[in-house]
């Protein structure tokens, strides 16, 4: 069964960028109504949305050309996620003080669904007390606004105003369609990407993790309704909406100093990122200089923190780990995560084509402590974190059963 969408588009600049936004719900197979004010079709025409939702485009609240059933109402029932993008001044002053003259603000009125905002504004404007006042009106209602960013302004401004990128906004709407509340008062720990082991000012070593897989696992700890906090090395990955603690590392010592200070108040924690074995034995303070002969770097093993978060484990504890293999996979895989007291592990093969780093997708084999194996074969890592997911939830099921 799809979900359902309603956007309201307002009079901004920034309506263009709706276009963005109902391309990726489609996408995501997505069922989207538009709704248009009268401003708002000024900037956009109401093809351009009719064509990338395939549905007709709401713009007069007095059109019957077309099948009569008191449309205000049969939208606002049908939204499963009520969306506005861009939200002018206006339109979110009429619904903080009730005001329904058209039809967006009449049908927004109606609905009993999930409404979510995304102001975009000029600054002066969006920092005005009364919008302010407006704003902080709506979210004690329940309203979720997606704040606006600082950047260049259609006015010439450079300030807060932008309305955030349709991929965050998308998001941020899937996320409240999909969010159960499976993993809620749970607190899970992620760790994700590569980190940096540096030789001089301008020289590390690193790897070639994008993050991907593990700001994936991340998200859908999120849709599950965890308490989630995601420790990562540098990525171009965007931080996940909902995430309730993000770190930014950079080498081995650091993500273990991280985690370490954390992994006992944690119910699950899934290590995701792919940290260096070894590091510098000396890390130069001034550039190393180029020389005529070789160079040789020594190096020393750095903390094995899967290993010492397995050791301290406690009781109901969930540790999971990642292991990315060239060879013997399995055997590898099964080796590491006994010696390591992991519950699951996640074993791949880097070298085939679609998998490992880098990638959206991934060929993987889950592993329990009982040494059953889930398959999965090429799928995109969003797929991948869900059914890592439900072996993780089955793990508390089958501990409930157990203390029966």
């Amino acid at each position: 069964m799809k979900h359902n969408v309603v956007l309201g588009v307002t009079g901004g600049i920034a309506a263009y960028k709706a276009c963005d936004i109902v391309s990726r719900l489609v996408k995501k197979d997505v069922n989207v109504d538009v709704i248009m004010t009268e401003s708002a079709a000024k900037f956009v025409g109401p093809v351009t949305f009719q064509s990338l939702s395939k549905n007709r485009v709401v713009t007069d609240m007095f059109d019957t050309n077309f099948y009569w059933d008191i449309e205000h109402i049969s939208l606002a029932k049908k939204a499963d996620v009520f969306l506005i993008a861009p939200a002018t001044a206006n339109i979110i002053g009429k619904m903080a003080n009730g005001i329904a003259d058209d039809m967006l603000s009449t049908t927004v009125m109606a609905t009993k669904s999930r409404i979510i905002m995304a102001p975009a504004m000029n600054t002066a404007m969006y920092e005005n007390p009364a919008v302010q006042e407006n704003i902080e009106k709506l979210k004690n209602r329940g309203v979720i606004f997606i704040e606006p960013v600082e950047g260049l302004l259609a006015c010439n401004d450079v300030g807060r105003g932008k309305m955030e990128d349709p991929e965050k906004i998308t998001e941020t709407v899937m996320h409240y369609l999909t969010r159960t509340e499976e993993l809620k008062g749970k607190k899970v720990l992620v760790t994700a990407g590569p980190t940096i082991e540096s030789i001089d000012p301008v020289r590390y070593i690193t790897n070639r993790s994008s993050g991907k897989m593990g700001y994936q696992v991340a998200r859908e700890a999120v849709r599950r309704g965890a308490q989630v906090t995601l420790v990562s090395g540098k990525t171009s990955e965007k931080v996940p909406y909902g995430i309730s603690e993000f770190i930014s590392i950079e080498s081995s010592e650091d993500m273990y100093q991280e985690v370490m200070k954390r992994a006992s108040d944690m119910d699950i924690i899934i290590k995701s990122a792919a940290v260096a074995d070894y590091t510098p034995s000396h890390k130069s303070q001034s550039k190393i200089k180029k020389s005529e002969g070789d160079m040789r770097i020594e190096l020393q093993r750095t903390h094995d923190i899967l290993f010492e978060t397995g050791q301290q484990k406690k009781e109901n504890q969930i540790l999971v780990g990642f292991a990315a293999e060239t060879d013997d996979i399995m055997n590898n895989a099964v080796s590491k995560m006994k010696r390591k007291n992991l519950d699951l592990i996640v074993a791949n093969d880097v070298k085939k084509e679609g998998a490992g780093f880098g990638t959206d997708t991934n060929i993987v084999n889950i592993i329990d402590r009982s040494g059953a194996i889930t398959e999965l074969p090429l799928m995109d890592k969003s797929l991948v974190a869900a059914r890592l997911f439900d072996r993780i939830t089955e793990f508390y099921i089958e501990d409930e059963d157990d203390r029966k």
